[in-house]
């Protein structure tokens, strides 16, 4: 025990005294604090933007439905932006004006146009061609002045008095969701997703960032020669379990140190906010009960040694950076498609993927506790989701001590897959 303490307490130290510690442990508080202020500051420079006015309306509906759209369209923008030109044009001469429109575009004079038609005035397409299509809020923005200009257009046309129409159709409605877990209510929906999805995105860089330091650590100490020496005096799964535990716990004090700045960065947002201009949007952070810190530790301990054994046994079957990150890419494909899912997850936390990705062990480590943070998992999934990591952590320890024993005093060729199936079964 006091030499496997020794090897935690080496790889401990040794980590955290470096500067690129120190530098990434500094980069999260920064990280966190523009994911606050950038967003902001970039949505309230787009709300000031001219571009979406700066249009041109091609008319063909002979009913002036254009200019009721450019006067919707103007509404709310800054002072001095160009308002929607407006074209009135006959159906026949749609085409040629639609070129032209074009070349006004390609030529910067305008930043699109937007035709409407018959097709417009039945409802069914509204079509718009400009720099800025791909953006989903001059999209919408447009789509819904249409669709309210029409909708007038046809409530005048029953007979509805226009001081009814606005009256009627005038609805700022704004949908606060909030969570309710089996303890009560759990703070707001949407502040969960965010704090689901900030906390997955944490476990998986922990466990790629340190199972890569894992797996260079015992490659250096392998081409060095070291590894010769101090396999002389402490048992090889000694040395294993320190080096994962040691690199471990780096992980997770740099976690901590992560969410306590993001906490902090929460309280002072609103301060930090007023410096750049941008008034600061309620939000409520969801709860965050013992239970669940003590389930997120778990995890992450099972999800690391799982992982970071697997490393160290990469790292011991190599002889080259170069064959490792050749060696390693079975890791990072588990890795890569367990963060795919995580989107499809927070839309859907209760569905069959995300049962089944939260019960996969090379999954479960992330899956796991974002569900947690999304909805109330049965207790028997938990335990399931648990146990089946548990279980994969000792096959995976058991198999990476045995490749760890033998090939880190192995050198020259690579070694192949057949060659590691019987340094697992015959090492002893």
């Amino acid at each position: 025990m006091a030499k496997l303490w020794a090897i935690i307490k080496r790889e401990y130290l040794e980590r955290v005294r470096t500067k690129w510690f120190v530098i990434a442990t500094l980069f999260g508080p920064l990280f966190f604090g523009s994911l606050i202020i950038i967003p902001a500051y970039m949505t309230k420079k787009a709300r000031a933007s001219n571009e979406f006015t700066n249009t041109i309306i091609l008319d063909a509906t002979s009913i002036g439905m254009g200019a009721k759209v450019a006067t919707a369209m103007s509404v709310g923008q800054p002072p001095g932006s160009a308002a929607p030109l407006v074209r009135q044009v006959s159906p026949p001469d749609l085409s040629r004006a639609e070129s032209t429109a074009t070349q006004q575009v390609m030529s910067s004079q305008a930043i699109g146009y937007l035709v409407l038609d018959e097709q417009t005035l039945r409802g069914e397409v509204v079509r718009y061609a400009g720099r800025n299509a791909t953006s989903i809020g001059d999209m919408e923005r447009i789509r819904s002045k249409v669709r309210e200009i029409l909708l007038t257009e046809r409530l005048e046309g029953a007979g509805v008095k226009p001081e009814t129409i606005k009256e009627l159709s005038f609805m700022p409605i704004r949908l606060r969701a909030e969570r309710i877990t089996d303890e009560g209510r759990g703070g707001s929906g949407t502040a969960s997703i965010v704090f689901a999805g900030v906390i997955a995105f944490l476990l998986y860089m922990s466990i790629v960032l340190y199972g890569q330091n894992v797996l260079r650590g015992v490659l250096e100490e392998k081409t060095t020669r070291v590894a010769e020496v101090i396999v002389s005096s402490v048992p090889s799964e000694t040395l294993l379990a320190g080096k994962v535990l040691g690199v471990g716990a780096v992980g997770l004090t740099q976690q901590a140190i992560w969410l306590a700045a993001s906490v902090f960065m929460y309280e002072v947002r609103t301060p930090l906010l007023a410096q750049f201009g941008i008034s600061s949007t309620p939000f409520q952070m969801p709860s965050i009960t013992v239970g669940y810190g003590i389930l997120l530790l778990v995890f992450f301990i099972l999800g690391f040694t799982f992982y970071a054994s697997l490393y160290a046994a990469v790292g011991a079957s190599v002889n080259t950076e170069q064959e490792a990150q050749q060696a390693v890419q079975p890791l990072l494909i588990m890795l890569v498609a367990t963060a795919i899912f995580i989107n499809p997850i927070l839309l859907n936390p209760t569905g069959r993927l995300a049962f089944v990705m939260s019960i996969l062990p090379f999954s479960a480590p992330i899956i796991m506790p974002l569900r947690l943070a999304l909805v109330s998992v049965p207790w028997y999934e938990i335990a399931a989701s648990m146990l089946a990591l548990a279980a994969s952590c000792v096959a995976a320890v058991w198999v990476a001590a045995r490749i760890y024993r033998v090939g880190l005093l192995m050198y020259g060729k690579r070694p192949t897959l057949k060659e590691l199936r019987r340094w697992v079964v015959y090492s002893h």
